[in-house]
């Protein structure tokens, strides 16, 4: 790798991370675009589907267990929401990811733009959870947030993601979760994702670990950075930030498919 490929990379790990930490999700609905397409816009490299899929477990990795650390102290984290979920989720990730190097490059980029947009309708739909009190005990219907969080594992195990930017509009608009709750719970339910969907990227080959390792250093220098600023950012503020950047990245991806 030479220096501009590697600044590049950190570049885009640090703005992934950074927004990670900041909103509760892993980063990969804004780094598998730039992974994707800004490497080769610049002239560096030319990365495929699989690669960045691949990379981006690993980022998924590191950034959301930088925003775990960086909320462990906040009484954000819900412990039933994050075992229900969170085993769940990492069952399905674990057989998504190993099945993914039988689908196609344009089959990955199909699937994620079908996440983008439902992720971007959940987004808009009124969020029951702000009308929660923060210190509330959290009601759930655990089996289905268990169902939920396995489909979400799978599919986001294909992309190397840890489905956060699907779980979290999952979590505020279906499970009526509190946000700040959503946030950081999320931050653990999708490293608990992220495990899966790396070994199953590194088993079947798909792991580059050079790219992997520049984007693991940023983003756990950038992750805990967001996740503290994101402790003090109104909430309905955040969650337009992650409805704006999804439906960006929805555009965009759908554009390059057709």
């Amino acid at each position: 790798m030479d220096i501009a490929f590697i600044t590049t990379l950190f570049i885009i790990g640090f703005i992934g991370a950074f927004i990670s930490g900041m909103i509760g999700i892993g980063g990969s609905v804004i780094n598998y675009p730039m992974l994707l397409y800004i490497p080769s816009l610049v002239g560096v490299m030319s990365l495929t589907a699989h690669e960045v899929s691949g990379i981006g477990a690993i980022q998924v990795f590191f950034a959301t267990l930088g925003g775990v650390w960086a909320y462990r102290k906040s009484g954000f984290l819900n412990k039933a929401l994050i075992m229900y979920m969170g085993s769940s989720i990492l069952l399905g990730s674990v057989l998504g990811s190993y099945f993914s190097h039988y689908i196609s490059e344009k089959g990955i980029n199909f699937i994620y733009g079908i996440l983008a947009i439902l992720a971007v309708i959940l987004m808009f739909i009124p969020k029951k959870g702000q009308e929660h009190s923060e210190d509330e005990e959290v009601i759930f219907n655990k089996w289905l947030a268990s169902s939920l969080a396995f489909i979400i594992g799978g599919v986001s195990g294909i992309l190397g993601a840890g489905g956060a930017f699907i779980l979290v509009p999952i979590m505020l608009s279906i499970l009526n979760i509190p946000v700040r709750i959503t946030v950081a719970s999320s931050l653990a339910i999708t490293f608990l994702s992220s495990i899966g969907a790396t070994v199953g990227k590194v088993i079947t080959g798909q792991v580059l670990f050079a790219p992997a390792l520049v984007l693991m250093i940023a983003s756990l220098i950038a992750s805990p950075i967001g996740a503290s600023v994101g402790q003090k950012v109104n909430t309905k503020f955040l969650q337009w930030i992650l409805a704006l950047l999804i439906s960006a990245t929805a555009i965009k991806i759908w554009l390059e498919l057709l």
